[in-house]
């Protein structure tokens, strides 16, 4: 099988070949752990192979993502002028609910079904990031996160050739006790942790799950430099 380039120098040799298309892949990890920028060198790859892509914001405007990608040397702000990235301005529509629920709203307005992110994502579509899923799951109880999230991954799945996604951070994963990582099938931890060898503050990749691939169970150190993501 054919995989989806991660984008990212060397990382797609440790996961066999690089993702696995038409599914779904998670993302998690503490503040400041890499999630965004691993989205960036996903979407920069997918657009350079001529995939239509959508990226669904939910905590950064579409100018400070465009940023991002511009100082990493990764840049999408052509692909998103041509009309070949979407980014969806969730983030904004977010605050404006929150602006609004000051007025007198109550503040299950500031819902959303799980599901209803794929009214996002239109046919024909081929790449498809929500960065960050976590924001929605707060009001969420644990059954009904299990149901939606399900509902979302099954709906994006069965879209005609459409790999997704999804960026979640560590405290809605362990709110949820991390069920997110059992419906999709690919899981990235990012972590930053002590090295016991040298007592260095680093950063790590730890991958618990990739379906239909052999991986090793250690981790793999990265830093992040001007060029977006290294191994080590």
């Amino acid at each position: 099988m054919k995989r989806i380039s991660s984008g990212i120098p060397g990382f797609d040799d440790r996961i066999g070949g690089g993702y696995l298309p038409g599914r779904v892949l998670l993302i998690t990890g503490d503040t400041g752990t890499g999630k965004t920028t691993f989205t960036v060198h996903f979407l920069h790859r997918a657009c350079l192979d001529g995939k239509k892509c959508v990226l669904v914001a939910t905590e950064e405007l579409p100018e400070d993502i465009l940023e991002l990608s511009e100082m990493l040397d990764l840049g999408l702000t052509k692909y998103y002028e041509s009309g070949q990235l979407t980014i969806e301005k969730a983030f904004q529509k977010r605050s404006e609910k929150v602006q609004t629920s000051k007025f007198g709203f109550t503040p299950e307005g500031l819902e959303i079904d799980l599901p209803t992110l794929s009214d996002y994502v239109p046919e024909g579509t081929d790449i498809v990031v929500i960065d960050n899923i976590g924001v929605f799951t707060l009001r969420l109880s644990t059954q009904d996160f299990r149901d939606q999230f399900d509902a979302l991954n099954f709906i994006l799945s069965t879209k005609a050739g459409c790999t997704s996604m999804f960026v979640m951070d560590d405290t809605a994963l362990k709110m949820t006790h991390n069920l997110a990582e059992y419906s999709v099938s690919g899981s990235l931890r990012l972590m930053v942790d002590e090295n016991p060898y040298t007592g260095n503050i680093e950063r790590y990749i730890r991958i618990p799950k990739m379906r239909r691939t052999c991986l090793s169970l250690n981790p793999i150190r990265f830093e992040i430099t001007s060029s977006g993501i290294k191994l080590l």
